[in-house]
C-alpha cells in the first residue's frame, strides 16, 4: 500500500528524490574517493574484511545499500513534510538544512556504530565538503522531488 496523505501518495517523490539523490552522492564519493567507494559501504555492514575484497557481489552490495540510505532519507523528509508542511513550501531552505541533517546522522550515528566503527578523525576539508555535498547533492533533490512530485 502507498503511503498516503492529503490525497497524495508520497511513493513517486521518495522513489524519485531518493533515486537522484543516491546517484549524486554516488558520482560524488566515486570522483572524490575513488570507484572502491561501494566495498567501503559494504564493509559497514559486513566488517573490514569487505574493503579488500575483490568479489563484485560485494561491490554491488555497497551500491545497494547506499540507495537503501538516500531512499530512507527520502522517505523521512517526505513523510515528515505530511506534518511538517513548511518542507514542502519551503524545499531550498528546508531541503539544505535536511541535507545537514543526513550528514549528522551518517557521521555521528551510522558511522560510528557500523561494523567498523568509523571515528574519524576528520579534517575540516573534509567535513566542509561533506555538509556542502549533503546540502545541494543530497537535500536539496529530497526536497526539490517532494515539491514537483508529491
Amino acid at each position: 500500500m502507498a503511503v498516503k496523505a492529503r490525497g497524495g501518495s508520497l511513493v513517486a517523490p521518495i522513489l524519485i528524490g531518493g533515486a537522484i539523490a543516491g546517484t549524486f552522492d554516488e558520482i560524488c564519493a566515486f570522483v572524490t574517493m575513488g570507484s572502491q567507494v561501494p566495498r567501503v559501504v559494504a564493509a559497514g555492514l559486513l566488517g573490514t574484511w569487505a574493503i579488500k575484497s575483490s568479489s563484485a557481489w560485494v561491490w554491488v552490495l555497497g551500491v545497494l545499500l547506499h540507495f537503501v540510505v538516500a531512499l530512507g532519507a527520502a522517505a523521512v523528509y517526505c513523510v515528515a513534510s505530511r506534518r511538517l508542511p513548511f518542507l514542502k513550501e519551503h524545499v531550498v531552505v528546508c531541503g539544505m538544512f535536511f541535507g545537514i541533517a543526513v550528514f549528522l546522522v551518517m557521521y555521528l550515528v551510522v558511522m560510528p556504530l557500523c561494523a567498523f566503527h568509523y571515528m574519524g578523525p576528520y579534517t575540516l576539508r573534509t567535513l566542509i565538503q561533506g555538509i556542502l555535498v549533503h546540502m545541494v547533492l543530497i537535500g536539496l533533490p529530497i526536497g526539490m522531488s517532494l515539491r514537483w512530485w508529491g
